[in-house]
């Protein structure tokens, strides 16, 4: 547990002391009922954040509140890096040791406008929530919400609690939609200087958009890939 002690602690971007995080997360755990055990009640906590928290590319990717959890919090909306923080900060806040991970990604159900600004289907530094649950290290990706996953054919990401949960690799009608393509390890924090260099390089545009402040609704023009 001395090693664990990290993965409990607030950091700049899992800012699990923040007061409304404190809030949300007590509330959702509270929630799973009286005297919940700890894999009903993180199980709540990532339902929550998947889809309470819309998923949006388009944000200001140079401003640190985008990836930090008490801002996505505040803003229901945010993209995969500050919906893990968020998941991440929920699971301290309650008492599990929790981390942010990284690997990069082909998502096949990018959309035309997406694909336009980052010339590319490969997303790098894509984020999910590692969980310390009933003494093991389990990892939980809650970045697309059900509604979204509605609209592009997929059957929404689910977490057991027990088992890994990193993406969906197919749609229902069994067509390859996510490959896992490379493991970039386990933080106690977002690295975010890290993150914005790789993103400026490799997404120029899209990070210009979003520091323009450029309105697109992804959850509007999100259709499935051969609609």
């Amino acid at each position: 547990m001395q090693g664990d002690i990290k993965y409990l602690k607030q950091s700049p971007f899992i800012d699990s002391d923040n007061p409304d995080v404190q809030e949300f997360a007590h509330a959702i755990a509270g929630g799973a009922g009286k005297g919940a055990d700890e894999i009903t009640r993180i199980v709540a906590l990532y339902r929550a954040v998947r889809d309470r928290i819309l998923y949006d590319p388009y944000v200001d990717l140079t401003d640190p509140a985008s990836y930090r959890a008490s801002s996505v919090l505040a803003h229901g909306r945010g993209f995969c890096v500050g919906k893990a923080a968020l998941l991440s900060a929920c699971a301290r806040a309650i008492g599990i040791p929790a981390r942010v991970g990284y690997a990069d990604v082909r998502n096949h159900m990018t959309s035309p406008r997406l694909y336009e600004l980052t010339k590319s289907d490969i997303f790098l530094w894509h984020s999910y929530s590692d969980l310390k649950v009933n003494g093991s290290w389990v990892k939980a990706t809650p970045a697309f919400d059900t509604e979204l996953c509605r609209r592009v054919g997929l059957a929404p990401l689910e977490f057991d609690g027990l088992s890994d949960s990193l993406f969906q690799a197919y749609d229902r009608a069994g067509k390859r939609r996510m490959e896992y393509l490379r493991d970039r390890g386990t933080y106690a924090d977002v690295p975010f200087e890290t993150l914005l260099k790789d993103f400026r390089t490799s997404y120029p545009a899209l990070v210009a958009a979003g520091a323009a402040h450029i309105c697109a609704d992804f959850q509007q023009e999100a259709v499935a890939p051969d609609a």
